[in-house]
């Protein structure tokens, strides 16, 4: 076992999976330059030098080419994975995403494979509404994408070794408050989320949520950032009385509702928190399809916890007042058991 932060982790699943397989490779921008940070994050920071420019390609900065490259790569045969430096870039790439790398297997009847990854900083950090969103629920809605949303370095290496290996593209959405607080490019008000990584070779399959907390008065669904929130709300309503199980999707597609309804069954409370905004968000579709499926097993009202419906402002007091804080999810707990 190895202690990891999670862009250590990320490091070494790219570092494992291109020794394992000479079809992967990196392309973005400012990824392998020399003396460079190793991307935006440092997630390959030294890969250059291990494994050459021919496989850690940099890029001009166009979101529109990188996006295309992994396409064609990838239904050529290759096993791209394609570093977006701020996930509000992924919007620069819809055309290839949406109305080609998720639709080319389709059409094709099952002949040409999209076997690409295309990895995303979201979250807000203080730097304004156009590097602060997090755009998860918007890929969960198109059909041919998978998303992926590690919050921990052992999930970060396991997950993101199975995106690589998969047939299908697959966004991997990793926060920028918790890549590490190592390092030239750590975040002011980073977590430092390290974990046990084993060194052996491991998958995390798709599709199979965490319990990261154990309760039995309320459910809470968190990714992220959202994940660590709810942990720390979770011990401070311990001690008022309350038990709050956490659960941790790690996949929102494919999603694992049987450990999500399962738990709400054990606690007939459901609570969604996600740094989205609210509005039309993953959140509400866990919510309707609670409401078609389990409904009788709901003693309360379902609530979702989000990012208020206004672009991320740049003021650090106006952002903490936007993004679910811990202050905000252990007072919608409250609500919840009271309801």
């Amino acid at each position: 076992m190895a202690t990891m932060t999670i862009a250590e982790a990320l490091r070494q699943a790219i570092r494992e999976e291109m020794h394992r397989d000479a079809r992967v490779f990196c392309l973005g921008e400012d990824i392998g330059v020399e003396g460079g940070f190793g991307g935006a994050f440092t997630v390959t920071l030294g890969l250059a030098e291990e494994f050459g420019h021919e496989r850690i390609l940099d890029t001009p900065v166009s979101e529109i080419l990188i996006a295309g490259a992994a396409v064609g790569a990838a239904i050529s045969g290759m096993r791209p994975i394609a570093d977006v430096q701020y996930g509000d870039f992924l919007f620069c790439m819809m055309d290839q995403l949406v109305n080609q790398a998720a639709k080319m297997t389709y059409m094709s009847g099952g002949t040409v494979k999209v076997p690409m990854v295309m990895r995303s900083p979201v979250g807000a950090s203080t730097r304004g509404a156009q590097h602060a969103q997090s755009p998860e629920g918007f890929f969960t809605h198109v059909p041919g994408l998978k998303v992926v949303c590690p919050s921990t370095a052992y999930d970060a290496k396991g997950l993101l070794k199975s995106a690589v290996r998969d047939d299908n593209p697959v966004l991997v959405f990793e926060h920028k408050l918790l890549y590490g607080s190592k390092g030239a490019r750590s975040e002011k008000t980073a977590l430092n989320p390290v974990g046990e990584v084993p060194d052996e070779e491991y998958l995390i399959p798709f599709g199979k949520a965490a319990v990261r907390r154990e309760g039995k008065d309320i459910t809470l669904v968190a990714t992220l950032l959202m994940v660590y929130r709810a942990l720390q709300a979770a011990e401070i309503l311990e001690g008022e009385g309350l038990s709050i199980e956490v659960i941790d999707p790690r996949t929102l597609v494919p999603f694992d509702y049987d450990t999500v309804w399962e738990s709400v069954r054990k606690t007939s409370r459901l609570m969604i928190v996600e740094e989205d905004n609210r509005r039309c968000g993953w959140g509400a579709e866990i919510a309707a399809r609670a409401s078609e499926e389990i409904i009788y097993y709901l003693d309360a009202p379902i609530r979702r916890i989000a990012a208020y419906d206004v672009p991320i402002p740049f003021a650090p007091v106006m952002e903490n007042y936007v993004v679910p804080s811990v202050k905000r999810i252990v007072e919608e707990a409250r609500k919840l058991v009271e309801a």
